[in-house]
């Protein structure tokens, strides 16, 4: 009998630690001064600019590479989805057929070219219903990867 009241208060122990470390996405997702605060926890560099089309995102930088971080699903000021993306100017000389090979063998990063022919990389996240930091923290290490393995294959800065 004793043992079966150690082993339930094991158990117990272990289900209620267990979702002690998973950490909630706020409910209706992220907003710009969360993600830069979710990255500078990571040692990454983020500031809040304005890109060309006047929408704000969080700017930041893998090594050399820049990337964006960009809200959408927005209501009020939170926004339920991100998406991560990161353009390279090689001033026309990159050959653009290889960009369905990209497509074609890396299923989380898509690949596409600008409209003067650059090379970008972009991976959406979905932040809810119900994510957590910690799904977001996988996520992010998938896009490093991603970006390593695009800037490798395709000898980008």
């Amino acid at each position: 009998m004793r043992a079966g009241i150690v082993g339930a208060a094991a158990l117990a122990l272990i289900l209620t630690s267990g979702a002690a470390l998973a950490r909630d996405i706020p409910a209706g997702g992220f907003t710009t001064g969360d993600i830069i605060a979710w990255l500078h926890s990571k040692g990454y560099p983020a500031e809040l600019t304005t890109g060309s089309g006047g929408l704000p995102h969080v700017r930041s930088n893998l090594g050399d590479v820049t990337f964006g971080v960009y809200l959408f699903d927005c209501k009020a000021d939170r926004c339920g989805s991100i998406q991560f993306s990161a353009g390279f100017a090689t001033h026309g000389k990159f050959d653009i057929s290889r960009i369905n090979e990209w497509n074609r063998d890396h299923r989380w990063a898509r690949g596409y070219f600008d409209s003067v022919n650059d090379p970008w990389i972009e991976y959406d996240i979905d932040l809810t219903p119900g994510g957590t930091y910690e799904l977001l923290d996988d996520e992010f290490v998938t896009w490093n990867t991603m970006v390593d393995r695009f800037t490798k294959l395709y000898g980008l800065p």
